[in-house]
């Protein structure tokens, strides 16, 4: 079967999906397109949403393809999306933990509080209830601990097309040191008297 307007259509179904869609779940939908002509199509979509006229631009996320908005934009929209939808936040200890689970994966709790120096247990319950974690089987070592592993909602929540995307250790405590900082100075305002 022959598509009008493929460019259209790819656009539209990426457009409508709310996980990153893969090529596969693509070509499963137009089974009679060559998969190399929706790849090159997807890649001239993406090039054509690069160009300063448009912005979102369309990413390669998690083994799928979906739409984001450019860099450049964030200051205004992050602070345009504060103002209307409240965000969901984690906390600096579900951080620190996803911080060791995704740098160290697969790794047991007594291993994650090794490195952290306090009990991650209900941190660890709070990650999994978020889908950013998930069990990755058991070591095997004495008494056979569950280990863990970041998820694909993971790479999706925070925009990633795979873990060598990760930030350095370095930026990554950067952004601790930050997110700590902001968490300090929301408390220090809602100490202040009326």
């Amino acid at each position: 079967m022959s598509y009008l307007n493929l460019s259209a259509l790819l656009e539209a179904i990426v457009y409508l999906a709310k996980e990153p869609v893969s090529l596969d779940a693509i070509h499963a939908a137009l089974p009679d397109v060559d998969r190399a002509e929706l790849q090159q199509k997807l890649n001239g979509l993406i090039e054509q949403y690069r160009t300063a006229d448009h912005g979102i631009e369309l990413r390669e996320v998690a083994g799928g393809f979906r739409f984001s908005t450019k860099p450049e934009h964030h200051e205004v929209l992050k602070e345009f999306i504060k103002s209307q939808i409240p965000p969901t936040r984690l906390s600096l200890a579900a951080l620190e933990t996803l911080a060791v689970i995704a740098y160290k994966q697969p790794v047991t709790v007594p291993e994650i509080q090794d490195i952290r120096g306090v009990h991650a247990t209900s941190v660890i319950k709070t990650l999994l209830d978020k889908k950013l974690i998930a069990t990755a089987g058991r070591k095997e070592v004495l008494g056979r601990p569950i280990l863990y592993k970041t998820t694909r909602e993971f790479l999706v929540h925070f925009g990633l097309k795979d873990l060598s995307e990760l930030p350095s250790m370095e930026e990554f405590e950067e952004l601790i040191k930050n997110q700590a900082n902001a968490e300090e100075e929301i408390v220090e305002e809602s100490e202040q008297p009326l």
